[in-house]
């Protein structure tokens, strides 16, 4: 069995609704993924390395990972394009992502990532 990383998700602003209306989850990721088509190219392409290596779990992945095993209903209000809807913001160990590198930030074992939807119904 490939190494896991555990790791605190949890969800707010209505976003719990989604996921079985339970606030708090810690879920258990592999330490390494697989590549997207494009990192593969890429990973050949620069560094001679071959295909299936993977990289090291994101929060971009950790977001897709959360669509396809936790969410209960209408993923379209958690994901668009492959990533958070825009109005839900995100926190990487109490930081906005956006000084964490967004998507791109690797995830570590204790991390805690939340997500709170800034959008309200009139």
């Amino acid at each position: 069995m490939s190494a896991q990383i555990s790791v605190k998700v949890e969800f707010g602003g209505g976003l719990e609704l989604l996921f079985d209306n339970q606030r708090s989850h810690r879920v258990s990721v592999p330490v390494r993924v697989a590549a997207t088509p494009a990192e593969k190219k890429s990973l050949k392409d620069d560094t001679g390395a071959a295909e299936g290596e993977g990289r090291q779990a994101d929060v971009a992945y950790l977001i897709l990972w959360l669509r396809d095993n936790l969410l209960k209903e209408r993923a379209e209000l958690f994901v668009e394009n492959g990533t958070v809807r825009p109005g839900i913001l995100v926190l990487v160990n109490d930081t906005d992502w956006e000084l964490e590198g967004e998507g791109d930030y690797q995830l570590k074992d204790g991390d805690e990532i939340v997500f709170i939807s800034t959008l309200h119904g009139g």
